[in-house]
């Protein structure tokens, strides 16, 4: 089969399957959709990993993570604009070098990150439910993976306005452990010097490796393009959802990331397995009962948004010609690619239970990197010989040059560090 990216991959029929995907998620809903898997995948779980790295720099580190996130996230804005197909980032690839392997590796790379992604949270989950009662590891996760990939089956409807009744409660909990931290906001004007980095190579050094660890907290808005054929008018709603979502998430990120190191120091935020509930108890003097509660929710929630984006991926792919026709079959009675999810679903656990949190998190990073720098190129490539047709949403073409550079630049300094 050719890889059609002029026809959307909803309106093929497979020979034994003609159901499609349901059109049915509007801007409020793909923008917590996004908005869900951002906080939940980073904020909650890395927060105090990062401040092991970047000590009082951690701000820092997540703004240097915001921009490099943010200029890649303007490309998506305008591919998704231009092709709203399921396997997004595949179709943006091969439109922009026509490389089929290059496309397909590209959509196998994007699968994996949202498994090693979910596999994060997963371990990430046990973390804070610790603080209410200790269970075994693997059960925890084999029964928060299986129960969410369930929900995920059901339908989009429903499992999106999950994820955004979650999202809802996401965004409370970072703005209680905000309102009661807000009395050490008055240290600020004579601690600020403390957060502004000299410009020193351990400094940078720290603040960079903090930024790339940062970095997958980012992880959410180019999931929202695998959604693209459930999107009510994709090519307007998506380029917005894409920036609104990763705008409000950078600015919780730089808040929460000021006033825990406010509230506590940095080997004791990167000590805590449950870091933003350790803010929350040394502020109050009470147990972390409510954040640890809402924490909870946001870490379900992220991994709920990685199963559905792994799951649309490997259909998209499918419908293509790329993977195994039955990973294509979409069930007549729920719209959503079962068998797709529950190979996700498998995959995710065997994840969760075999690598350690930062390890996971780290491989997510560099997978993300990769993929940014071909998508950034994969735009360049094609705003050279193609005219946007229609309303589509167009950046400058300096804005992928600029991406690239970064990622490239990101992946290079952390391969050395490595080496050292």
């Amino acid at each position: 089969m050719a890889w059609g990216v002029d026809e959307p991959s909803s309106s093929q029929n497979l020979s034994n399957n003609s159901a499609t995907l349901r059109r049915s998620l509007t801007l409020p809903l793909v923008t917590f959709y996004g908005l869900g898997n951002i906080l939940g995948a980073g904020i909650y779980v890395l927060i105090g990993k990062i401040a092991g790295y970047a000590g009082l720099y951690a701000p820092v580190s997540f703004l240097v993570a915001s921009l490099l996130a943010g200029l890649t996230a303007f490309t998506y804005a305008e591919l998704s604009s231009r092709y709203p197909l399921s396997a997004g980032e595949a179709v943006y690839v091969q439109k922009g070098f026509g490389v089929p392997q290059l496309s397909l590796l590209v959509g196998l790379l994007i699968i994996m990150t949202g498994i090693v992604s979910a596999s994060t949270i997963a371990r990430g989950f046990v973390g804070y439910l610790d603080v209410f009662i200790t269970l075994p590891d693997w059960l925890v996760i084999v029964v928060l993976i299986a129960s969410l990939g369930g929900l995920a089956i059901w339908g989009i409807n429903q499992s999106v306005g999950t994820a955004a009744i979650f999202t809802l409660v996401e965004v409370f909990g970072l703005l209680l452990v905000i309102y009661v931290a807000a009395p050490a906001f008055s240290t600020l004007p004579e601690r600020a010097h403390e957060f502004v980095p000299a410009f020193h190579v351990d400094a940078w050094s720290g603040i960079f490796a903090g930024a790339f660890l940062a970095f997958y907290a980012y992880v959410g808005f180019e999931d929202m393009v695998n959604v693209a054929e459930e999107v009510r008018e994709p090519e307007r709603n998506l380029p917005y959802a894409i920036l609104l979502s990763l705008f409000i998430a950078a600015c919780l990120y730089i808040v929460i990331a000021v006033v825990s190191l406010l509230v506590l120091d940095a080997g004791q935020l990167a000590g805590s397995d449950a870091p933003l509930a350790s803010v929350y108890e040394v502020v109050t003097g009470n147990r972390p009962v409510a954040i640890s509660i809402i924490s909870l929710f946001a870490v379900v929630n992220g991994a709920l948004i990685q199963i559905i984006m792994a799951s649309r991926v490997c259909y998209g792919l499918s419908r293509q010609g790329w993977l195994p026709t039955f990973l294509g079959q979409v069930s007549p009675k729920t719209r959503t690619p079962v068998y797709a999810s529950l190979l996700v679903i498998l995959l995710i656990i065997v994840m969760a239970l075999w690598l350690p949190i930062e390890t996971l998190a780290r491989a997510t990073s560099y997978f993300l990197l990769l993929i940014f720098a071909l998508i950034n190129a994969g735009l360049i490539m094609i705003k050279r010989r193609e005219v946007a047709e229609g309303n589509a949403f167009i950046v400058p073409v300096v804005i992928p040059w600029l991406g690239l550079a970064g990622c490239v630049g990101f992946l290079l300094v952390q391969t050395l560090s490595l080496l050292r």
